[in-house]
């Protein structure tokens, strides 16, 4: 029974991992199509960097919500923790690629940046836990 348990937690493990991986695809593509179309607009447009801000801001925040939102449904339960560990290994992605390609830390603005996208994350993973359980018990 002991050799049961311990397959069951490889299991559950696996799927955490499995379902922070699918959030995390998500963000990046997501972001990635975005940043495509927002190069279009500002190269045949004459919309500058600056008047763009707010709109780049907001679609980082939908691309957070949206990982911890599948991550939490792929994993049917504790979507703060799920939501949470999403948004932060994002941050940590960014912190690395920052650091190791133009040698510049956070400031204090990007840190702050960086919690409110981990805590949409989070906000994300306890949405998507509760409609992924909704549905499969109405199903």
């Amino acid at each position: 029974m002991a050799r049961r348990l311990k397959g069951e937690r490889k299991i559950e493990s696996k799927s955490f991992g499995t379902a922070i991986l699918y959030g995390l695809i998500f963000i990046f593509v997501f972001a990635a199509v975005c940043s495509l179309l927002i190069s279009f607009i500002m190269r045949f447009t004459s919309a500058g960097e600056s008047s763009l801000q707010y709109i780049v801001t907001a679609i980082s925040f939908i691309a957070l919500f949206g990982g911890g939102f599948l991550s939490g449904g792929k994993r049917k339960e504790k979507g703060w923790l799920i939501g949470s560990v999403t948004g932060l290994i994002y941050s940590l992605i960014v912190f690395l690629f920052q650091f190791l390609g133009y040698d510049r830390l956070f400031d204090a603005e990007q840190v702050i940046y960086h919690t409110c996208y981990t805590l949409i994350a989070m906000m994300g993973g306890i949405l998507g836990v509760n409609i992924a359980t909704n549905n499969s018990k109405h199903a």
